[in-house]
């Protein structure tokens, strides 16, 4: 799905914590407390389609080698230039998404990546299967996966109630984790046995059962919030960034977020280049390394509502957006053989196990600290941003690649990921409290 499935909602309780809740306290947020039917709804929608995308993860790229005989050019192009594109599409539909109901803006954008993705196994039937259409698919495909984000935080807000948030943020990233485990090794199958294309049929089926399953959370969504203009202003589109930028807590998760993973994904090309090329790993040691440590993540998002329970969001947030800074650079000293193995393993299992952790969290602060008019806007701000970050440090650290080799532009990202704790809110800046609720007019 390459989405969250995030939330929020009422007016904060009443506690001097920043979390809103006293450690120790359970505040109804045990890991088996039961959702609803309707978020049932929505957790199977999300599975169905987070583990169709599993199943056809690296499909474009090898449809572009072995079927049109794309060169790496032509194979970063489709990576770097449809992502960048969809997140530029997507700006202007955050402002149009905010006024509308979000379940059939969700339905709408899985049958939208339904049908775009429909079209590569039609056309490749037909013999007419064009690079050019790889690289529009996956800028559809981009688009609507940032819509859908900002779409599905905004909803998911109105099915449950806040003390609910974190529980039902850590179900969705132990599902993601679950997926991520399981999903590449079957599509990976798949591939062998059925060639690509099939797995890109798949994961389009799994788009057209995700919005069945939305469609089945049932028809009471509230009404949006009414749009005091007619038309979108340019002011509007900017909106979400400026709501980030005024918040004191949001914006230093903002900008953590955005060089975290932007530093994270743009090491994995060239770690692929060193375990790959220099150090002779097989491509089944190299997908070993990453699908068996992401148990960590399953791992730390199930604990993730005990621990806030515990020791309070905010000291959670921040132990765990250290730690997760700590291991990256590790990855400079890899070696050969079974001793770089484990260290890959070990490295991406301390790594991932910390995200479990501050992913759920952080997810939740965002959605706690966001009023109703202006979830869909700050989402879509968040993962346009994210996106555009990614692919500009992926950029950057192809060419350091090229110049340092390898392992010093891995090691440089590493410690560059050192400094992004400092990025994390302060005590007093967490503790301030959450922009109000708008009143909502009269239906």
């Amino acid at each position: 799905m390459r989405r969250g499935h995030r939330r929020g909602h009422p007016p904060r309780p009443r506690s001097g914590h920043p979390s809103g809740h006293r450690p120790g306290h359970p505040s109804g947020r045990r890991s088996g407390r039961r959702l609803g039917r309707p978020f049932g709804w929505l957790w199977a929608a999300y599975g169905t389609s987070a583990l169709g995308t599993w199943l056809a993860f690296g499909a474009f790229e090898l449809i572009a080698v072995r079927v049109l005989d794309a060169g790496p050019a032509e194979v970063a192009a489709l990576a770097a230039v449809g992502a960048a594109v969809g997140a530029a599409v997507a700006v202007p539909l955050g402002p149009w998404v905010e006024f509308r109901r979000k379940r059939p803006v969700l339905i709408a954008t899985d049958l939208v990546r339904c049908a775009a993705l429909l079209t590569i196994p039609a056309t490749f039937a037909a013999g007419v299967l064009t690079f050019l259409q790889l690289l529009l698919v996956s800028v559809v495909v981009a688009a609507a996966d940032i819509t859908f984000r900002a779409a599905s935080g905004a909803y998911l807000k109105t099915l449950l109630p806040a003390e609910d948030l974190l529980v039902a943020n850590a179900r969705l990233e132990s599902t993601a984790w679950t997926t991520t485990i399981v999903g590449p090794p079957l599509g990976g199958a798949a591939i062998g046995l059925l060639g690509p294309v099939v797995t890109v049929a798949a994961d389009a089926v799994s788009y057209l059962l995700s919005a069945l399953g939305i469609r089945a959370t049932g028809g009471h969504e509230p009404p949006p919030i009414p749009r005091k203009a007619e038309r979108i202003r340019a002011r509007d589109l900017l909106e979400g960034w400026r709501y980030i930028l005024a918040d004191a807590t949001l914006r230093p998760l903002f900008f953590n977020t955005a060089l975290f993973n932007g530093l994270v994904m743009a090491a994995q090309p060239l770690l692929a280049v060193l375990m790959l090329g220099r150090l002779g790993f097989t491509p089944w040691q190299y997908g070993l390394a990453f699908a068996a440590p992401s148990i960590g993540g399953l791992l730390g998002s199930r604990l993730a509502p005990s621990l806030v329970t515990r020791f309070g969001r905010h000291r959670v947030l921040v132990a765990s957006g250290v730690l997760r800074a700590l291991w990256p650079v590790g990855l400079a000293f890899l070696g050969p053989g079974g001793a770089g193995l484990l260290l890959v393993m070990g490295v991406e299992l301390g790594l991932i196990f910390c995200c479990g952790i501050f992913n759920p969290v952080q997810a939740t602060c965002r959605l706690e600290r966001t009023p109703a008019d202006r979830v869909a806007r700050t989402l879509s701000a968040w993962a346009v941003t994210t996106k555009a970050s990614t692919a500009l440090l992926t950029a950057v650290w192809g060419v350091l690649g090229t110049l340092l080799g390898p392992r010093a532009a891995i090691g440089l990202a590493g410690a560059l990921l050192l400094a992004t704790p400092l990025l994390l809110p302060r005590r007093r800046a967490a503790a301030l409290p959450a922009a109000p609720e708008p009143a909502a007019d009269p239906v």
